[in-house]
């Protein structure tokens, strides 16, 4: 990390480029057809050449109604071919007429499958865009960030070779070892506690210590703090938990932990860290108490917001979050993935639930496929950007300058609203993360809800859910549904009774969809609901198993859904007790709304 300069960055150039950032924010929202329509025309004239256009028909036209003629809409396995050419050396222009500098690795628990998705040069400079639009955004909200510092839990994990030679890795390590982010300028919005070397540490725990280190030594600096999702953010705290004791005896004598063993990353903490005894005093006294309520605002007590992803299933960690902060506003900043970067939220202290994401058209060409359209005969058509309905739902198509053409991402998302003419979206889930047993179909929003009602039974012994995931159980004849529940009992005396947990377990099943409970009811082609309670710490080992095997811990999210055998393996290692429910779920035939007319 840039040492920040003595001089301070002058408040009116500062001023100026955020008011060119909040500018263009208002020019492209503005005419989002006609900024679309320049860059389909970008995409394809850039990529006049490839052979995949070419294959499908298009030879040198960049109209949009002739691209969307020729061109198929696609999902990851139509893809696959291309891609693994690709990886295996073939550097003639199949998808990109620029060369394909790398392969970003989708997350891992999105939709089970780490899929490859090609990148070039030049998304780095619109990746860095689209950064440069969050703080003169988050300003107009929160003024005087310019004058401390963000601490921020940031990692990069090991990156992989293809056959080919191209480096396969996620988008953030990507970013991260950049020079867009190594050898950016001094910015006040980037000055981060973290020091370059510690987030470049692929040590996890190197990582993580020296960068909960820095934010320690620096904490009246702090004016925000977070981590990309909420569960990496309630991780660092957890980290936190844990080894206070080696941290503040750190600080008390300057000298680092000697499990600190890479030496960049000490030399780096060495420039931050100083014998502070005070310091190390009041971390210590503020850690030895009972309760860990308000710990951020306690240890960084000038932090004025947490800016972690708390959407889709992350909502869950919200009352962790508020727990750990005393209700600071928790700030959803931007929308992105591996396969595009796409909006930023413009009213960011709003209700997580309330989050919203405008599209920013310059990013890449968008096309939106209605959900729940009314005939079931025909596949329903992309739309483009500016035909898109308020409170509608659509699934994400993209195509980018890297080389994906209508390329269907699987997040469901619905317009919540508009920024002039740019619709805003709020994101629902990611697709196709469900659990099936026969005819039914549970997907992950539907399966969160239904747990939080469940969870509500905890509530009056002073227990709550700590984490779950899920999975269908073939085994079984007929299958069922089996949760995996890790539970926070706060007095050693409490105990949850079976019928408790068999009410749970009957809530869920009341909760889902009316195929599912025809099916247990009615058809008995699904068998009782089962939840399998595990042992304290089951999900921080499952995250732990997940990096071992690859993934990074910038993109984990716990999985709803597993069907990996070794993962359910490793859950039914660590489970304590079971329940199943002790009925079916009610059911009659027809709509709910039919019966409610009767």
């Amino acid at each position: 990390m840039p040492e920040a300069p003595n001089n301070r960055c002058d408040d009116y150039i500062l001023s100026e480029n955020n008011k060119k950032s909040l500018q263009f924010i208002e020019d492209v929202t503005s005419n989002p057809d006609d900024v679309q329509l320049r860059v389909l025309s970008d995409i394809l004239t850039q990529n006049a050449s490839v052979e995949y256009l070419h294959r499908h028909g298009l030879s040198g036209q960049t109209d949009r109604d002739t691209f969307k003629k020729l061109v198929p809409v696609i999902t990851y396995d139509d893809l696959h071919p291309d891609i693994t050419r690709i990886a295996n050396g073939d550097k003639s222009p199949i998808l990109s007429s620029h060369p394909i500098s790398e392969f970003l690795t989708s997350s891992g628990t999105s939709g089970g499958e780490r899929k490859l998705m090609p990148t070039i040069e030049a998304e780095l400079g619109r990746r860095s865009m689209l950064y440069s639009l969050l703080m003169p955004v988050m300003s107009q909200f929160v003024p005087g960030l310019d004058k401390g510092k963000g601490m921020y839990f940031l990692f990069i994990k090991s990156e992989s070779k293809t056959p080919g030679g191209l480096l396969a890795r996620p988008v953030l390590t990507s970013y991260y070892k950049s020079n867009h982010f190594k050898e950016r300028p001094y910015d006040p919005y980037t000055n981060y506690t973290s020091p370059n070397e510690t987030i470049l540490c692929q040590d996890s725990f190197q990582s993580m210590y020296s960068q909960m280190l820095c934010g320690l030594c620096l904490n009246q600096e702090v004016l925000r703090v977070g981590a990309v999702f909420a569960s990496g953010f309630i991780r660092a705290i957890r980290f936190l938990e844990k080894h206070w004791s080696d941290l503040c005896n750190d600080i008390r004598t300057g000298t680092v932990n000697p499990e600190i063993t890479d030496p960049r990353v000490k030399e780096a903490v060495l420039r931050v860290l100083k014998p502070n005894p005070a310091l190390a005093e009041f971390i210590e006294r503020e850690c030895s108490k009972n309760a860990w309520q308000g710990i951020i605002t306690r240890i960084w007590p000038n932090t004025k917001y947490v800016d972690v992803i708390v959407t889709g299933t992350m909502s869950q960690y919200i009352p962790t979050l508020d727990y750990y902060s005393n209700g600071l506003p928790i700030v959803c900043t931007m929308y992105a993935s591996s396969e595009c970067y796409f909006g930023v939220n413009l009213n960011p202290l709003c209700k997580p639930s309330e989050v919203a994401y405008t599209i920013i058209p310059t990013m890449a060409y968008f096309e939106f496929l209605p959900v729940g359209a009314n005939d079931q005969d025909q596949e329903p058509k992309p739309i483009d950007l500016s035909e898109v309905k308020l409170g509608q739902d659509y699934e994400l198509v993209v195509t980018t300058y890297a080389g994906l053409y209508r390329y269907r991402v699987g997040d469901l998302l619905r317009v919540a609203g508009f920024k002039n003419k740019a619709p805003q979206f709020s994101f629902i889930c990611r697709k196709n993360v469900a659990l099936s047993i026969d005819s039914d179909k549970t997907d992950e929003v539907e399966l969160h809800q239904a747990i939080e009602k469940a969870s509500s039974h905890l509530v009056p012994l002073d227990a709550s859910l700590v984490e779950y995931t899920s999975f269908a159980d073939t085994t079984t004849i007929p299958g069922h549904y089996v949760i995996f529940w890790e539970l926070c009992v706060k007095s050693s005396s409490t105990h949850v009774p079976p019928s408790v947990l068999e009410d749970c377990c009957i809530t869920i099943e009341e909760s889902l969809n009316s195929v599912y409970r025809q099916c247990r009811a009615s058809d008995k082609s699904i068998g009782p609901l089962e939840i399998r309670l595990v042992e304290p710490g089951t999900f921080d080992k499952l995250m732990d198993y997940a990096i071992s095997l690859g993934a990074s811990i910038n993109q984990y999210k716990t999985p709803r859904c597993v069907k990996f055998a070794p993962i359910i393996e490793l859950l039914n290692s660590l489970v304590v007790s079971k329940y199943f429910s002790p009925k079916c779920p009610k059911w009659v035939p027809g709509h709910k709304q039919w019966n409610n007319m009767n």
